[in-house]
This record gives structure tokens, C-alpha cells and sequence, in this order.
């Protein structure tokens, strides 16, 4: 088991009339994602709506913020019990037996246009054993092909610029790795957290986005720039791409300072607290077990 302590702080000026955000920077409650504690903050007092979406487990904040300074901040406390697999006995699951809330994640989406990249990808990995090696495999080739670079890309970037680019941040890789292997018809989703265990020198620790994909009933953990610890990975928001798991969107005029993060993990070995690390094994927090599908005459 991992225990994870997380600080967010995020800072805004908003401008007249004011502004409606909606954050996602809550850790979500997965099935093996315990928030332990947790404290949010607001600087101004106005009315919050919290809801969470029950699929994904993303949790919203929503509010309508006035004019002059506002501060988010959250503090938290997370214990994370990976599932743990050879990854030589994951297998892919057939289209027919993908269960519902895994359906989303065989579609194009915006970032993701998997469809436009389907004969580069059956000819780079249609023959390939079909499990979790597979997309292994997608996720090296991804690797050794984009260039992480800070800068490079924009909130307009798709996975098909960063094909022809070749450069990018962690968002770029995970639109272009869950493109393959959308193509491939293994549902993929796009998914944020924390960049634990990032190489200070490519900046300050910072939100993250990395990629689950459906195999052997559960989402595996995958991680294409391989800038950060996936054992460490706090799952906040998921979706089917990053129009989906944006940690603000905002709707007005505002201008934003830099968000401020920290992540620790705290280790104890009586109470079985160990210090994430690179697991050659393939790793899962949430599941779609005790799913099946009902035949119909």
C-alpha cells in the first residue's frame, strides 16, 4: 500500500462581472483509492455545488466567483492499494463483452482521433499477441517516438499534431497513445493526477496525465512520457480526453497564477506503507468486475 499526502493551491484574479469555474482537483474515490482526510478551502465566500460522477468517479466543484482575488486550497490524505498482475495473463476483453461504462472509450474523441490513425496502428501492432504486452508496446512506441518538451504544444494540440510533431508534454503522449489504442478497439481513457517522482528539472511538480486501459476487466495504469512514478499516481479526474478532465475550466475573465503542488509518500513498514516505485508489473485502482453481458433472444 502507498500513502500519498497532496497540497494544491491555486490562485486567480478575476475580473468584473465575475467568473464561473468548475475544478476537478478532488481525489477521486476509487474502489482502491481510500481518501483517509481531506480539507478544501475557498477564499471567498459564495455558494459551492460538489457533485461526482458516478462512471468515472470525477469529482466537480462548481461556483460563480466575484470580481478581485480568489484561492482554491486542498490538502489530502490518500491510501492506495494497487491491484497487481503478470502482465503476460492480461488479456484484451472483446467488443462484445466490454461492459457499458467502457463503451465511451472505443470512440474518437477530440484530441484523440483514433479513427484517422487506425492502418498506422494495425500495421505497427495488428500483429501483436493481443493482451496487456500489446499495449505495452503502444506505450514504448510513443515513448521512443515523442520528444517530452515544456512549451511545445497548446490547449488546441491533438494526438494527430503530435504524430506529425514529434514533441510534447504529458498530455500530448496520452492523446497519442490512447489514439492507438482506440484504433486497435481497446478502450482507453484519459486520466489526471499528480507527476510523482518527476525530474525537478522539468519544472515544478505539476498536474499529470497518463492513460488507463480496459484489459482483463480493470483499468491498467500506463504512463507514455514515463516522466513520473505510476505507483504514486493520485486518480483525480478521468475522461475521454483532456476537454474532459480539465483541473479548472472557467467560464469569464480571469487571470491565473502557476499552480502551486506538493506530493509526498509517507512510508512505515508496520503499517505496510512502502515508497512508490517503477513496478515491472501491471498495475490497477478501479475495475468493472462482476460486469457481464445479457444475451437476448
Amino acid at each position: 500500500m502507498v500513502r500519498i499526502h497532496l497540497a494544491i493551491d491555486l490562485e486567480y484574479t478575476v475580473h468584473p462581472p465575475g467568473a464561473d469555474f468548475i475544478f476537478n482537483v478532488q481525489a477521486a474515490h476509487a474502489p482502491q483509492q481510500t481518501v483517509v482526510w481531506e480539507e478544501l478551502q475557498l477564499s471567498q465566500p459564495v455558494p459551492m455545488s460538489m457533485s461526482t460522477d458516478a462512471p468515472t468517479r470525477t469529482r466537480l466543484l462548481r461556483l460563480t466567483a466575484s470580481p478581485g482575488p480568489l484561492q482554491l486550497r486542498y490538502r489530502a490524505t490518500l491510501d492506495i492499494a494497487h491491484h497487481v498482475a503478470d502482465p503476460d495473463s492480461v488479456f484484451e476483453v472483446p467488443v462484445a463483452q466490454l461492459p457499458p461504462d467502457a463503451l465511451a472509450y472505443i470512440y474518437p474523441s477530440r484530441y484523440c482521433q483514433s479513427d484517422c490513425v487506425t492502418a498506422m496502428a494495425t500495421q505497427l501492432f495488428g500483429h501483436m499477441p493481443q493482451g496487456y504486452r500489446r499495449v505495452q508496446a503502444i506505450q514504448q512506441w510513443v515513448q521512443s517516438e515523442v520528444k517530452f518538451e515544456s512549451n511545445t504544444s497548446n490547449s488546441m494540440t491533438s494526438a494527430l499534431d503530435t504524430l506529425n510533431d514529434h514533441k510534447g508534454v504529458c498530455r500530448d503522449f496520452a492523446h497519442l497513445m490512447i489514439a492507438f489504442c482506440r484504433a486497435l478497439n481497446i478502450p482507453a481513457r484519459f486520466t489526471t493526477a499528480i507527476d510523482y517522482g518527476a525530474d525537478p528539472s522539468l519544472g515544478p511538480t505539476d498536474f499529470h496525465a497518463y492513460v488507463e486501459a480496459y484489459l482483463g476487466h480493470r483499468w491498467y495504469i500506463f504512463d507514455p512520457s514515463g516522466t513520473a512514478i505510476p505507483m504514486g499516481f493520485v486518480r483525480i479526474g478521468t475522461g475521454r480526453d483532456a476537454a474532459d478532465a480539465s483541473f479548472a475550466t472557467i467560464f469569464g475573465s480571469v487571470a491565473a497564477s502557476a499552480p502551486r503542488i506538493d506530493i509526498s509518500a509517507q512510508t512505515d513498514a508496520g503499517k505496510g506503507w512502502q515508497l512508490p516505485v517503477h513496478r515491472p508489473e501491471g498495475l490497477s485502482t478501479d475495475s468493472s468486475l462482476g460486469w457481464s453481458p445479457v444475451a437476448t433472444a
